[in-house]
């Protein structure tokens, strides 16, 4: 236990040989369970998740042993539909998915667990080791203390960080982190893609986790869902570890898909916090802004189309007022959000 919390680790891991034991047996030993899910790996993974538990049962005294957890006996209808559930081994639930889901599937079917058990606070820990284990009292700090119901690290707070991180990786960042302030409504959180992550048990209940995401953008859909319930979030500065291992994302299938999800997500978080379960007029100035500034911009096209045609149609003046009023409404919009998130966010440096 962390500061009498109950801490569930949720670990997910494909194809992370020589990696994913040493998280497993370097896990802090405040951590009552680990879920570690192989997600339908083609080499070892499996095998060495297995090994790294048992030691770490070996390792640690009956007394710290939790007991059997409520998914050893099967859990949720979705959980045993899509993993595996192998006896815990001390500590150590490792849970193999019947077909390979992605990243955010793992993340979701450790959420599932650790939903099922009734944890305190769920930390996420990627399996190939870049994340500082000595690091995790700073994100359950917020959590168990009731400061926050999600919390998670933030590489870029700190120009130290920024510079720790490659510059290709840091250019995608800082888009992602622009994308998801608009589609989640937290304003003021950077670096999304950060899968260090804490949650609290009240959190995961109020989200539909039949939902989540299951591609790499699992972690902004997640803000989405969790802005959309009330959820306050806190960004806590944190460096990134880089060593051998190995990105198993394709950037051309990458972009696509996450820039399309946040897009629905965006338009779903508007129309059902800010329409269905109450109403803000904030959404009415985005529909009518992006509307107005869209039609403005495709009218001077038009008019420019037909100067160089020699058409002598001209629609610019009407179209630039049209497409500057579409912008001040954005740009209110925009104003409304963030002060309607402002209370939901914190920083911890």
């Amino acid at each position: 236990m962390y500061r009498d919390a109950t801490v569930g680790v949720v670990i997910p891991a494909y194809n992370e040989v020589g990696f994913v034991g040493d998280v497993i047996r370097e896990m802090p030993t405040t951590v009552d369970r680990l879920y570690v899910i192989d997600d339908r790996s083609t080499d070892e993974t499996w095998t060495e998740i297995l090994e790294a538990a048992r030691a770490d049962a070996k390792a640690r005294s009956a007394h710290d042993t939790a007991g059997d957890p409520l998914v050893a006996d099967g859990g949720t209808s979705t959980l045993a539909a899509r993993a595996t559930i192998h006896d815990p081994i001390g500590r150590v639930v490792p849970i193999r998915h019947r077909e390979n889901l992605g990243a955010g599937g793992a993340i979701k079917t450790g959420y599932l667990a650790a939903l099922a058990d009734g944890v305190d606070a769920t930390v996420t820990v990627d399996a190939d080791g870049q994340m500082d284990l000595s690091q995790m009292p700073r994100l359950l700090d917020p959590i168990v203390e009731g400061e926050a119901d999600y919390a998670k690290g933030n590489r870029l707070l700190s120009s130290e960080y920024r510079a720790a991180m490659p510059r290709f990786r840091f250019v995608g960042n800082s888009i992602l982190t622009f994308l998801t302030k608009i589609a989640s409504g937290y304003w003021k959180t950077m670096d999304p893609q950060n899968g260090y992550t804490a949650i609290s048990h009240d959190a995961l209940a109020a989200i539909d986790l039949e939902e989540l995401y299951e591609y790499y953008g699992y972690c902004n859909d997640l803000l989405v869902k969790l802005n959309v319930q009330g959820m306050r979030v806190a960004d806590v500065a944190m460096p990134a570890v880089y060593g051998d291992e190995e990105s198993s994302i394709t950037y051309a299938d990458y972009i696509p898909k996450v820039s399309s999800m946040l897009l629905r997500n965006f338009l779903w978080r508007l129309r059902t916090k800010y329409l269905v379960l109450d109403f803000h007029p904030l959404a009415l100035f985005y529909f009518v802004g992006a509307g107005a500034a869209g039609a403005g911009v495709l009218g001077a096209g038009l008019t420019l189309l037909s100067t160089l045609l020699g058409a002598g149609v001209s629609i610019g003046q009407t179209s630039v007022l049209v497409a500057t009023a579409g912008i001040t409404l954005l740009l209110f919009a925009m104003v409304f959000d963030m002060a309607e998130s402002e209370h939901l966010e914190s920083q911890v440096q």
